[in-house]
């Protein structure tokens, strides 16, 4: 019997469909919350859910980088097996997201934030999306493969750039998604029909522009600079030389002390802002008598390397981009305070969400994820494994990584492959990819990654997609056609 089934035969059957809440930040790092263990950076709200919930340590987005994560998470694909490689690529309309299949279950579906959906399809079974489209819905962001242009990302990383208490689209948008959903909450009861709503943050996404009172809260804290070994740079990847080439950060120094100070204490701040939001729809759901039946989750679509590695922003594969928040949080709080070490990805939520609403298994189509409602008890699963992909934002080759159990094994098609321990390196620098003794582990996580894809049939699904909105994009501006989205375009 699953996981899913017991919990539908605990309760009544109204409660049998259990309202989602899912909280979702920008470029949030895990091992910057309390509690994944920070001494400093104060989110007592998201340390409480965890508290009161399960909190998974070794969750990864399956590709690191926003329209893609999100993607995932919604359709429960891995992103090359629905074309979405880049932040430019469309995510079609035929592809099921959890909102269909909720909405076939009788739930209401509504988004309040950022998405980032490209495309004509503005919605994808969202019945209500609540504030505007922030972010090109066109092809503009694409980018060649192979004429790559440096980026100009590393300007957000210096403390020289950095604004206190300045107005920003960031804030103003973050500011409308909250209210946004405490409005809808506020029309919701006890004996309302069951709801999704998907509450999506741009912070801490940079640039780091915090309200001047969550700046002043780390005016004297000990800010954690980035970890770096005298001969750091001889010990990158190849994915990593790229990826600084792509950010601008090989001809300028994101790790001199006095600035990366700065700007991770900006970071910080904007940890507890999106703390406070977290707090204030946690209070809204009790004051509205939803707690009783709702599940709530808290998680990101990546993270930001803020300076480690002498990178920053996001794709690679290194934990502080790839690796997530993700806590659950049950109405009843039953397995509160659970630690699970099983590696994990955002891939899985959509199988997951399906056994929350209580979905018969003939009525789902395939997915890549699996449901994780097996590990809330804190069960052990030493088979599974987390896969994370990087075609084309930045990389010049199909790069892919698998983390099981203890390891992490980078495969950049053609340049080579790196195995981590990571218990053992957490940071990641030594090599152990070539070793004897690891020959047989490095051959079971290649066959995993050839399981799952063709790396020589991806690399033309890549170009050709690259090559094909590269193609359209003028003739769309020519055209004046733009898919951005408002909500009175709404029907």
């Amino acid at each position: 019997m699953i996981a899913g089934i017991i919990v539908s035969a605990n309760l009544s059957a109204q409660e049998s469909k259990p309202n989602i809440v899912i909280i979702s930040a920008d470029e949030m790092v895990p091992m910057l919350l309390g509690t994944y263990g920070h001494p400093v950076v104060k989110t007592p709200h998201i340390d409480q859910l965890a508290q009161q919930g399960v909190r998974f340590d070794a969750a990864y987005a399956n590709n690191p980088l926003c329209a893609p994560a999100r993607a995932v998470m919604l359709t429960g694909m891995y992103s090359s097996n629905i074309g979405m490689y880049d932040n430019a690529a469309p995510l079609a309309s035929d592809i099921p997201t959890i909102n269909h299949y909720l909405i076939h279950q009788g739930y209401e579906t509504v988004l309040s934030g950022k998405v980032h959906f490209v495309g004509p399809d503005q919605l994808h079974g969202f019945q209500h999306r609540l504030i505007e489209s922030n972010y090109p819905a066109d092809y503009r962001w694409v980018k060649s493969r192979e004429a790559k242009i440096p980026r100009p990302h590393v300007n957000n990383y210096v403390a020289n750039r950095l604004k206190i208490d300045q107005p920003n689209n960031n804030l103003r948008l973050d500011e409308m998604a909250q209210n946004k959903a405490l409005e809808y909450l506020d029309t919701k009861n006890e004996s309302s029909n069951p709801f999704f709503l998907f509450v999506s943050f741009n912070f801490p996404h940079e640039p780091f522009w915090p309200p001047q009172k969550y700046w002043d809260m780390y005016k004297d804290a000990e800010i954690q600079l980035p970890d770096l070994p005298d001969n750091w740079q001889d010990k990158l990847s190849i994915m990593d030389r790229w990826l600084r080439r792509h950010s601008s950060t090989d001809v300028m120094d994101v790790t001199v002390p006095e600035s990366i100070r700065e700007v991770r204490r900006a970071y910080y701040a904007l940890y507890t802002y999106i703390d406070d939001k977290v707090g204030e729809i946690l209070s809204k759901l009790e004051d509205q008598g939803l707690d009783n039946n709702t599940i709530v989750v808290f998680t990101s679509d990546h993270g930001d390397m803020i300076g480690e590695r002498g990178m920053v922003q996001k794709r690679s594969f290194n934990e502080w981009s790839a690796r997530v928040p993700l806590i659950v949080k049950y109405p009843d709080q039953r397995f509160a305070g659970t630690a699970q070490p099983t590696p994990v990805s955002l891939v899985d939520m959509l199988p997951t969400m399906q056994d929350w609403a209580g979905i018969p298994k003939e009525k789902r189509l395939h997915c890549d994820g699996s449901s994780l409602e097996p590990l809330m008890d804190g069960s052990i699963d030493e088979d599974r494994f987390a896969i994370i992909e990087n075609h084309s934002e930045g990389v010049y080759t199909t790069c892919f990584s698998v983390v099981k159990n203890e390891y992490k094994y980078n495969w950049f098609t053609g340049y080579g492959a790196q195995l981590i321990h990571l218990p053992s390196d957490p940071f990641e620098w030594n090599n152990l990819s070539g070793e004897r003794k690891y020959a047989g582990l490095e051959h079971e996580m290649r066959k995993i990654i050839l399981d799952h894809f063709n790396p020589a049939e991806l690399e033309k699904k890549v170009r050709f997609s690259i090559n094909s909105r590269m193609m359209i994009q003028p003739i769309l501006e020519q055209e004046g056609i733009d898919w951005k989205y408002t909500p009175e375009e709404r029907r």
